[in-house]
């Protein structure tokens, strides 16, 4: 019987013991999951930012936080499978709903629902006339005019490009361009005048085939002016548009607001329109889905090809010996819902904090 005792003795020692140890653990991982809290908490905090109406998502910091949106998934995958592995329920729990949430505002990005993307033909395919129904689009933010001319034309060789749109131009970029050969391309162009609000330089458009019609001055706009060219397509005419309204940052944010609303009023105009350029806005922003309203759709969002990230580019930490990724999707290709635009893809080009976005244009989709 002593021998019995003292065996339950030593189950009773060995249980303190793995208890103690529990207890140990615990207190040596409350501070982790402390932090993971915190981290929990500022990811709520910036996803009530991202539900700031119109017109109230443009005071100080908020627009420059909301663009970062997409990558709050991240943070809640990563913060869910330590809370999974730490068995704290409650922190899993606030964060599947977290990325749930976030997966629903972005489920375009994921999943099509529209099959005429997946029917566009390949870029080598395509012929290069303005007589079919398809055509290959970029845009391209080329800093104060120091994109890199002969990469620009020779990626609008490569890929077959009968619509280019260009922000942030001036004389020395168009005289390089010119002399790079772009004219025998794209012989048509359409460049803004200079305003006293231009941000940057103005905008240019291109084409491939001879507009119906152009105009320096689509809208009225407190920022760089909106060159248009009408092109015949097929059965339609298309209106493209080269577009850059203010960044958000704290001394543009009126200035923010009121270009991306200014563009919203093309909502009721009665031409096709494929407005192309550095919005300086993403889906995120509320003022930007303002502006797609009922009529226009964002490409990338409809594409279901994942997120085309634009900004920032060309851009190295420590001496060039880290690169840092493009991390905001402000560039697009709006578009009136009744034609599709999909096959999207991004391109650095030199000289420029941007990446180009090009996509193909299908008017009879």
């Amino acid at each position: 019987m002593g021998d019995v005792q003292q065996l339950y003795d030593q189950v009773d020692t060995d249980q303190d013991l793995y208890g103690d140890w529990q207890r140990e653990d615990s207190l040596r991982a409350r501070p982790l999951f402390t932090v993971l809290w915190l981290i929990t908490l500022a990811v709520i905090g910036v996803m009530v930012l991202r539900m700031t109406p119109n017109g109230l998502d443009g005071k100080k910091y908020i627009p420059v936080v909301v663009a970062f949106v997409p990558w709050m998934a991240c943070v809640s995958a990563v913060t869910l499978v330590c809370a999974l592995i730490g068995r704290r329920r409650a922190l899993a729990v606030v964060c599947t709903l977290c990325l749930l949430t976030q997966l629903c505002w972005h489920w375009g990005y994921i999943w099509t629902s529209d099959e005429r993307t997946h029917e566009l033909p390949s870029v080598s395919s395509l012929t290069g006339g303005s007589a079919d129904r398809y055509a290959r689009v970029m845009t391209l933010n080329t800093k104060n005019g120091l994109a890199d001319a002969q990469q620009i034309v020779r990626t609008v060789r490569e890929e077959h490009v009968e619509v280019l749109t260009l922000q942030e131009a001036n004389t020395g970029l168009l005289q390089r361009l010119a002399a790079a050969g772009l004219g025998s391309v794209l012989p048509y162009s359409v460049v803004a005048a200079p305003t006293g609000h231009d941000n940057g330089g103005v905008n240019v458009l291109y084409t491939a085939a001879k507009p119906v019609s152009t105009t320096g001055d689509l809208i009225a706009i407190e920022a760089s002016s909106v060159p248009s060219a009408c092109v015949r397509m097929a059965s339609r005419t298309v209106c493209f548009g080269s577009v850059h309204p203010f960044s958000p940052r704290p001394r543009n944010q009126g200035l923010w607001n009121s270009g991306l609303d200014s563009i919203a009023k093309l909502q009721s105009n009665a031409r096709l329109f494929v407005l192309m350029g550095d919005f300086n806005s993403t889906w995120d922003h509320a003022s930007f889905r303002f502006l797609l309203g009922d009529r226009f759709v964002d490409a990338g969002e409809q594409n279901g090809s994942w997120f085309h990230m634009t900004y920032p580019s060309n851009v190295t930490l420590f001496g060039g010996r880290v690169k840092v990724p493009s991390l905001v999707e402000v560039d697009h290709i709006v578009h009136d819902r009744s034609v599709v635009v999909g096959d999207l893809e991004t391109v650095t080009v030199a000289g420029s904090d941007h990446k180009a976005l090009l996509g193909t244009l299908d008017v009879e989709g």
